[in-house]
């Protein structure tokens, strides 16, 4: 059973023994609930009940760590620790938890242990002492208004359990956590995905957003794409009306995260102060998303929505983040892994399932990032590689900007090498930031952490962006926008935004799609297919695929439907075929490389480009693939404590275009195959040093006879 179904069990089963008294005979049911939310929290958080009197009465119970139970559990009696969780305070399920509250008994708890969990079986409140020692409810949950109402509910556990215990399982997690100081940004993450989820229930069940239907227009216009009518009932529709919805919510709470983290590191702001999240707005920088936020957190808007109560335990907890400690995390090399994944599975698994989000580990994009770099250099004649002045790099599926930050590194790490540490060299990096190394992102949130993330990489690498002399805030050139779209200028003149920051951005955007010789194109892009909001032009960037398929090559069965096809097709035209010169290089799925449904992709990319690299990083966990040493191979996306990763098998490819001719050389390498997925990126970068990388790779020979296919002969499918 689920946590809130087997706490509703068990207190019905209490309640028809006919032996309970009032409040006492269901406390295993409480404290069996708060077990079952602690243990599946680190550190580990356990209820003890009826504690001993300490000096401040007996309380019911108390919320402890693992490690302070360990502790208490030494014979020294004068070492035991109050709880360090709080007090939990039970009530019959007749007394009210309001009055329960302002009661002598809970402030004198509060005193003593700083948060109390008052609940009567049916209503949870997180009660803290405010600044004028009184009784402050920072959060209530209710189940039911009426101890009849109760027992209805409890009648139909695993009923209840599917309509609100997710909910209530979230709200509990926050209880437990918060009495302890925020310092790390998997626990606000977790905050925050926890309290946009709440936000998107609140608003996904209504049946239009009329408030917000200019905001609608205006990013269906800027994005390239259709959310469909609020209306609408048939099931893309509803997709598209969903990620609306999930896209304003994004928006919201990672707006008011980024105006956070810019009014924290203010230098003027003094202590003591705290963030008010209804003047967030004055902080934000990246001006799409200013003028987003600013059009959704209208006073009017957040109240008919119900946002506001969120919004205000939303500043609540920004206010309790250390901020010294937070940063010194999240400003290191791995703080986002434990930031943006974390959050859009918590807020939406299904979004993140259908747009393939995942972190790529630094080992992956490094490798990457050098390996264009040195085929810029020996393929291309690029000496400088990255760092040459003539090199536009794009990343089109950018997400929290992961490539861009290592691109960046790369060419700050190359001008020292060049130059030392020439006074020109932070100039020379900035201006690579703002107009050659360019990132396009579909979601607000990952967008808002791409534009922090290399904020701070170059405040770090004494680059800071700065205000203009026109007064604008110099930005980084990551865009919010579709990137398979708008690449062409439109049959007929496109309507203006009605929001000018909107109007900007896109008009940038397509500037550096129609308009910036794009030399390098990489990345990790969406796996999954999302047809759900995908404009026609979209839709058949792929058609090339399928081309003969049925008539020429006799496959009637084949989905090409993946996003990450899309994203070749869009790589292939923009090198091959416009620029005729450069480098792509992605991670993806593996299916391309031999299977059927790819033969016309697989002879596109043959002829249009010099020489293509394969490096087959297994981890295909659909068919349970195994290491040559028999244990299973773990995904290379797969970081141990963290995520699992995603169940396809994948490769990285690297397409190279040095000139004409047609008949390129494919070389596949297939010798990675440790089980864990750690020490089979630990050996891919490591290869970098090979003196003559090339001949770590077998030569494919795509033929019609074979099907194009890129996997060669003499390498085994193990």
């Amino acid at each position: 059973m689920y946590p809130i179904e087997s706490y509703l069990a068990k207190l019905a089963e209490i309640r028809a023994s006919g032996q309970a008294t009032d409040e006492t005979s269901y406390y295993p049911a409480i404290e069996g609930l708060l077990s079952e939310i602690g243990n599946g929290m680190k550190p580990r958080v356990r209820p003890v009940l009826q504690l001993k009197n300490r000096g401040a009465d007996h309380p019911d119970g108390g919320l402890f760590t693992q490690d302070q139970l360990k502790k208490n559990a030494m014979p020294d009696d004068f070492a035991v620790q109050p709880p360090n969780r709080g007090a939990v305070e039970v009530k019959s399920l007749a007394e009210e938890t309001g009055k329960t509250v302002q009661s002598e008994q809970v402030k004198k708890y509060l005193r003593a242990y700083g948060q109390v969990l008052v609940t009567n079986y049916r209503e949870f409140r997180v009660v803290v002492l405010d600044k004028d020692d009184k009784p402050r409810t920072l959060e209530t949950f209710t189940l039911a208004k009426s101890e009849a109402a109760f027992w209805a509910l409890a009648a139909h556990p695993h009923k209840t359990e599917g309509e609100v215990g997710k909910t209530l399982e979230e709200f509990l997690t926050r209880a437990l956590l918060s009495a302890v100081p925020i310092t790390s940004p998997d626990v606000l993450a977790s905050f925050l995905a926890s309290y946009a989820r709440e936000a998107l229930v609140k608003i996904e069940p209504r049946s239009s957003l009329k408030e917000l239907e200019d905001v609608r227009k205006a990013l269906e216009e800027a994005l390239g794409l259709k959310f469909e009518s609020d209306l609408a009932t048939d099931k893309e529709n509803k997709k598209g009306q969903h990620f609306f919805r999930s896209t304003l919510v994004q928006t919201l709470f990672y707006g008011l995260f980024s105006a956070w983290v810019l009014w924290s590191r203010d230098p003027s702001r003094r202590k003591g102060d705290e963030f008010e999240w209804k003047t967030a707005v004055w902080y934000l920088q990246v001006p799409m998303i200013r003028a987003l936020y600013e059009r959704i957190v209208i006073p009017a808007h957040v109240r008919s929505l119900g946002l506001m109560a969120l919004l205000d335990l939303t500043g609540e907890v920004l206010n309790r983040v250390d901020t010294a400690a937070f940063f010194q995390r999240f400003e290191d090399d791995t703080a986002v892994q434990y930031f943006y994944e974390p959050f859009l599975e918590a807020f939406d698994p299904e979004l993140r399932k259908q747009l393939g989000v995942w972190y790529t580990p630094r080992e992956i994009v490094r490798y990457m990032v050098e390996r264009v770099d040195t085929v810029l250099r020996t393929e291309l004649g690029l000496p400088s590689g990255l760092a040459d002045p003539n090199v536009y790099v794009l990343d089109p599926a950018c997400g929290t900007g992961a490539y861009l930050v290592e691109v960046l590194d790369r060419i700050h790490r190359t001008l020292k090498e060049e130059r030392g540490e020439d006074a020109l060299t932070p100039q020379q990096l900035k201006q690579a930031a703002k107009e050659r190394v360019f990132g396009f992102e579909i979601l607000p949130a990952p967008y808002v952490i791409a534009h922090l993330q290399l904020g701070m990489y170059l405040q770090r690498a004494h680059a800071p962006l700065t205000d203009g002399q026109d007064g604008k805030r110099e930005r980084a050139g990551v865009y919010l926008t579709n990137s398979l779209t708008g690449w062409e200028p439109p049959d007929k003149q496109k309507a203006r935004l009605p929001f000018e920051e909107f109007q900007e951005e896109r008009e940038e955007a397509d500037t550096v799609k129609r308009d910036k010789p794009i030399l390098v194109v990489l990345g990790n892009p969406p796996y999954n297919a999302f047809a759900g909001v995908s404009p026609t032009e979209e839709d058949g960037l792929v058609e090339p695929y399928k081309e003969g398929l049925i008539k020429e090559w006799g496959i009637k069965k084949f989905n090409l439907d993946d996003l990450y096809i899309r994203f070749f097709r869009l790589a292939e035209r923009r090198i091959a075929e416009k620029s005729h010169r450069g480098v792509v290089c992605f991670i993806s799925n593996m299916s391309w490389v031999r299977e059927p449904s790819f033969v016309v992709l697989r002879k596109h990319l043959f002829n249009a480009f010099n020489k293509i690299w394969i490096e087959n990083l297994h981890g295909n966990r659909k068919v349970s693939e195994y290491a040559p040493d028999g244990r299973t191979s773990e995904t290379v996306f797969a970081v141990a404590g963290f995520s699992p990763g995603i169940q396809q098998g994948v490769a990285t490819t690297l397409w190279v275009k040095s000139g004409e001719g047609s008949g390129a050389e494919i070389l596949f390498r297939n010798d990675h195959t440790e089980a864990k997925a750690e020490d089979r990126r630990k050996a891919l970068f490591a290869s970098l040093k090979e003196k003559s990388f090339d001949s770590k790779y077998a030569r494919a020979l795509p033929t019609p006879e074979n099907r194009f296919s890129f996997w060669p002969e003499d390498v085994s499918a193990a």
